[in-house]
């Protein structure tokens, strides 16, 4: 089993970082998967995983309960539906079809109802002219 979570962290930071470069696929959620994957498999590659600048804080917010971003969110749910719309023209049962709509819909309500969204820091000018965080 833990080969297999191996492999699988392997393929999804693979594309994570193919959606680092491509505009039309997020990164986050194969980070998340992929973190989580290397934490049951190789704690070494989880946390060279998490030691990177522009992934390891996405996925601390993640498990620290802070969330994934909005931009994440929105792009997560229009990749879903795209995909469910392909899968569901593709499938010739209505039985897939139907199973296709209600795994994407859950997926899509698990997304902003169950996993907080990070509100991004903003700074604002303090008492005396130091700089605060509001956030």
């Amino acid at each position: 089993m833990r080969l297999a979570f191996l492999v699988m962290g392997l393929l999804f930071t693979g594309l994570g970082f193919l959606g680092a470069l491509l505009p039309i696929l997020p990164s986050t959620p194969f980070f998340l998967v992929a973190a989580y994957l290397f934490s049951r498999s190789h704690p070494r590659l989880e946390a060279w995983l998490l030691s990177l600048p522009q992934v390891g804080p996405l996925v601390k917010n993640y498990r620290e309960g802070r969330g994934i971003p909005k931009k994440t969110k929105i792009w997560a749910t229009a990749l879903a539906l795209g995909a469910a719309g392909i899968s569901v023209y593709g499938l010739p049962h209505i039985l897939g079809q139907v199973a296709v709509l209600l795994l994407i819909a859950y997926g899509v309500y698990f997304i902003w109802r169950r996993v907080p969204t990070l509100m991004p820091v903003v700074h604002q000018e303090g008492p005396k002219g130091q700089d605060s965080l509001k956030g």
